[in-house]
């Protein structure tokens, strides 16, 4: 295997890292399909991971870029966030091109996930690197006979130097839901700042989006998933999640497009797919 595609144990579980000649590099674990690393070109983590993730068997890893699917949060009967970010994924391909890297990890309906969701159903997570970019991309085609409909999102955990000074541009003018007030509102501020819990849904989140920071900047957009999450737990919620520090809250900020608001609906036989962009700017 060539050093542009490694097999590693990552904390005591597998998983593949990619690497494109130009160096940028990304690590997926095969649980859950989970990018837990991001390094662009010349550049620096810009992925968050918490000191104290958990890196076990049916348990979410806090951090990195979770999926959410077939479910997400609590919108339904579903476990919270539904059931694919703790079960084990199957590595489809991995390869680099001349200034790129890429991989697709795998996931089919079995008995176990049948008894959670009963659906067929195929999904496939596709990471690819470039320089300054990387895209990552949930596909999903439903092999079976009866309709899908569900909810996802790519739940990015991104990694701030201070999250007190970093904003956040590009959501003005859109209809939101404050999860932690259960009320809607309209974006009436040209730029969010994060200076206390934050649990937003923002809907039809048709533009680019900018994570600005003191000296540098990541540009966030995505393809047929419409909503945008923005969310940090901040100190006393960080202070009840085990798998938190009590600072960690302050290395981070969850910005992640999804399909929340409208559900996707796959006729048998249909595909879907959606993806989220990340670029230093």
């Amino acid at each position: 295997m060539s050093d542009a595609v490694q097999h590693l144990d990552f904390n005591g579980l597998p998983a593949i890292r990619i690497t494109a000649p130009n160096g940028a590099q990304a690590t997926i674990l095969q649980h859950g399909a989970q990018v837990v690393s991001w390094i662009p070109a010349g550049g620096e983590e810009r992925l968050f991971l918490s000191e104290r993730a958990r890196f076990e068997p049916g348990v979410p890893v806090r951090g990195g870029i979770p999926i959410c699917f077939p479910q997400f949060g609590s919108r339904g009967p579903l476990p919270k966030h539904g059931f694919v970010r703790t079960v084990s994924w199957d590595i489809e391909s991995a390869r680099a091109g001349s200034d790129f890297a890429t991989a697709t990890l795998v996931l089919n309906d079995d008995d176990v996930s049948r008894a959670i969701w009963p659906h067929a159903f195929r999904a496939e997570l596709t990471v690819l690197i470039s320089g300054q970019r990387m895209d990552v991309e949930l596909g999903v085609s439903n092999p079976g006979d009866e309709p899908l409909r569900f909810t996802c999102a790519l739940h990015s955990y991104l990694a701030t130097r201070e999250v007190e000074e970093a904003r956040v541009e590009g959501l003005r003018g859109l209809r939101y839901l404050d999860a932690v007030r259960g009320t809607e509102h309209k974006e009436s501020g040209t730029e969010l700042m994060i200076e206390a819990e934050t649990d937003r849904i923002y809907f039809e989140a048709a533009k680019p989006i900018m994570l600005a920071e003191p000296r540098r900047a990541l540009g966030i957009s995505g393809e047929n998933l419409p909503d945008v999450v923005v969310w940090n737990p901040w100190e006393h919620l960080s202070a009840t999640l085990p798998d938190m520090t009590p600072l960690g809250f302050r290395r981070m900020l969850c910005i992640e497009h999804g399909a929340i608001g409208r559900p996707v609906e796959l006729a048998p036989g249909a595909e879907w797919w959606g993806r989220q962009s990340l670029v230093v700017l």
